[in-house]
């Protein structure tokens, strides 16, 4: 292994290319490039408070935001389109947190090596061959969620070697750096899952590691049964119970920023957006019982599933009867509403009960909604229109 002087020397030489690369001509091209129209939005909803829905978790979208707050950007520019100008617009400073932490993954690399092979050759070589890879170098160098999860991973990956260069010292088991490796360790793998779920292939790479360590240490005979079990419940601790706080946190921080209506209401129940500022429906009561002649919208359950709407079109020739669609929509419109009436003509007032027939009539145009034994144009199951108009 060599001497600490000569790895800390290597290492700064290589901290300081790697930062070279990233940040020469950060500034370039000025105008929106290649996604960033889409995370420099989620940016912008972030520095308005506006909400909104995204397949991703918020960490990096946070982290971006934040950094374009510190550095004067103030969310009103557009991001309509790659190619936009930026023009006065401060948009450095978001590219600047990227490649910042695009560039952590080169000394990572480095460290990780180092600690699995104690040899400084093999770790440069290892960290030149990231510094020159133009794939991570090209992400690191715009509003992304690709660096920083690229920076979370190798912080997890480097953080499980260390722990593990302290596992096999079984005279360092429950010191204090072998505590904080494998915290850290949880904590950045929190981090790489709180940007995009494929973090999860680096919690399986840890989850593989952990049941080998464990399964050593149940064949050692040396071990006491009360020795296994901390050891156990220390990895509980750490890698299970830490990284779910520290997920479920980031969520906290990311509904309490966004507590204005934006065009993500509608993924979510009514209950949710009477708490978002400027919805239809904030602050409002809504009725525990539903009566004849109230307007509704339905929503389907599912995660993610659509309102129920119906609008002016028919279905296409050769499928059934041409009569005026009912699909499902996942933003607000007014052809998500409808009325509720009773299918009973001779009744107009009280309350709908359970198991009564009611008939909805769409509130966006003329049309009654109507279920009939025929395919649907897509599948095989039935299909729903509307047909006709109500009479009362």
């Amino acid at each position: 292994m060599a001497s600490s002087a000569v790895n800390s020397c290597v290492l700064l030489l290589v901290c300081a290319l790697t930062l070279w690369t990233r940040l020469h001509r950060i500034e370039e091209p000025p105008h929106v490039a290649w996604d960033e129209t889409h995370f420099g939005k989620h940016a912008n909803f972030y520095l308005n408070r506006t909400f909104f829905f995204d397949v991703h978790p918020p960490l990096a979208k946070m982290l971006i935001a934040m950094a374009g707050a510190l550095t004067g950007y103030n969310g009103s520019f557009e991001f309509d389109k790659p190619g936009d100008k930026y023009g006065d617009h401060n948009y450095v400073g978001m590219r600047l947190l990227c490649a910042l932490m695009g560039s952590t993954v080169v000394p990572c690399a480095y460290m990780t090596v180092y600690l699995l092979t104690g040899s400084v050759i093999a770790s440069l070589i290892a960290s030149l061959v990231v510094i020159f890879d133009t794939g991570t170098l090209t992400l690191s160098q715009y509003i992304l969620l690709d660096p920083i999860l690229m920076c979370f991973i190798m912080l997890s990956t480097c953080s499980l070697a260390a722990f593990r260069v302290f596992h096999q010292d079984r005279e360092s088991h429950f010191s204090l750096v072998w505590w904080l490796s494998m915290a850290t360790t949880g904590f950045f793998l929190s981090c790489a899952i709180s940007v995009k779920f494929v973090g999860l292939f680096v919690v399986l790479l840890a989850g593989v590691s952990t049941i080998s360590d464990l399964w050593d240490l149940l064949g050692d005979l040396n071990l006491s049964k009360t020795d296994l079990a901390q050891h156990f419940i220390a990895r509980v601790l750490c890698l299970i119970l830490l990284p779910v706080i520290v997920y479920l946190s980031f969520f906290s921080v990311h509904f309490s920023i966004l507590n204005r209506s934006g065009n993500g209401d509608a993924f979510f129940s009514s209950a949710f957006q009477s708490q978002l500022i400027g919805n239809e429906l904030y602050n409002s009561s809504v009725p525990e019982h539903v009566a004849y002649g109230s307007i509704v919208t339905l929503k389907n359950r599912r995660a993610g599933g659509g309102l129920l709407h119906s609008h002016p079109h028919l279905y296409p020739e050769g499928v059934g009867v041409m009569q005026q669609q009912i699909t499902a929509y996942s933003h607000k419109d007014e052809n998500n509403k409808f009325l509720i009436k009773s299918a009973h003509l001779n009744i107009s007032l009280g309350m709908c009960l359970v198991c009564s027939s009611v008939v909805l009539v769409t509130v966006g145009g003329p049309g009654l909604s109507c279920s009939r034994c025929k395919s649907c144009p897509v599948c095989e199951k039935w299909r729903c229109d509307c047909l006709g108009t109500y009479h009362d």
